[in-house]
């Protein structure tokens, strides 16, 4: 019985891992494979503006979504935005679940080590969300406090390479998304929240809830686009296309839509 268990579970393994595998782009020009498959999929938090996240018909909208349909456009191919868990994104990309990580992704030297990014096409901070009413107005003014922040993010990695704000924290609580974070600082469950300045911004303009942003950042950073290790080529097509809305002025647009004015940092 045992034997038969442990084949029956071989084959099913075997059938995920070659399911998986065949679904990732191995084919010496991934971005043929991509046109014959014919859908651009990318990976994405859902609860992220304005970049991507769902409007109030449930629909997944946001800066990046524009601008990635439109690319999907110009290569012929359909587009689906696939809602991950951001904390096992570069997993997401390398089972070949999604063809690119573009999401208010933050370039870092660590993650250039496993993943093929684009140039920047936006430029970010990590920053923190207090309560208008908290009296905190620098960092030093946390000290002893608590503060929320997302598992998986760029604002977990700005917060632990400042070890000297960090060790002065009592507490680092990790949430889902930004978005949870923020409710839990509107009732005073934490004393901050570390996210990014884009985001930040847009949330409180669009809630008006009574937070602000502080003058002072954690770290300054840019987004790209993350694809495979062994995708170079793709990534480069699907910037070149970027660099070719940015001049004929579709990036603008699209950046005036949801900023008010252009903030595209693409060349």
């Amino acid at each position: 019985m045992k034997k038969i268990l442990s084949a029956a579970l071989l084959a099913a393994s075997l059938l995920v891992m070659f399911g998986c595998k065949k679904q990732k782009s191995d084919a010496a020009d991934p971005v043929a494979d991509l046109k014959s498959r014919g859908v651009f999929v990318i990976g994405l938090d859902d609860s992220f503006p304005p970049l991507g996240y769902r409007d109030d018909n449930n629909e997944i909208v946001g800066y990046d979504i524009d601008l990635a349909k439109e690319v999907a456009s110009r290569l012929g191919v359909a587009f689906k935005a696939q809602p991950i868990d951001w904390d096992a994104k570069e997993m997401e990309l390398e089972t070949g679940k999604i063809d690119c990580i573009w999401n208010g992704f933050t370039i870092t030297e660590e993650r250039k080590l496993a993943l093929s990014f684009t140039e920047p096409y936006l430029n970010n901070a990590q920053v923190l969300v207090v309560r208008k009413d908290s009296g905190i107005s620098s960092l030093a003014e946390l000290a002893g406090r608590k503060i929320g922040l997302q598992r998986g993010s760029s604002a977990q990695e700005a917060v632990d390479g400042n070890p000297t704000f960090a060790s002065s924290l009592s507490e680092v609580v990790m949430f889902r998304d930004n978005i949870t974070a923020l409710n839990d600082l509107d009732i005073g469950g934490v004393d901050g929240v570390v996210m990014d300045s884009v985001v930040a911004n847009y949330s409180i303009a669009q809630t008006k809830k009574p937070f602000l942003v502080l003058n002072e950042a954690l770290s300054n950073e840019a987004y790209g686009i993350g694809f495979r290790k062994t995708e170079p080529k793709l990534r480069d097509e699907v910037y070149n296309i970027l660099k070719e809305m940015k001049a004929d002025g579709t990036v603008t647009a699209i950046s005036t839509k949801w900023f008010g004015k252009d903030i595209s940092v693409i060349q």
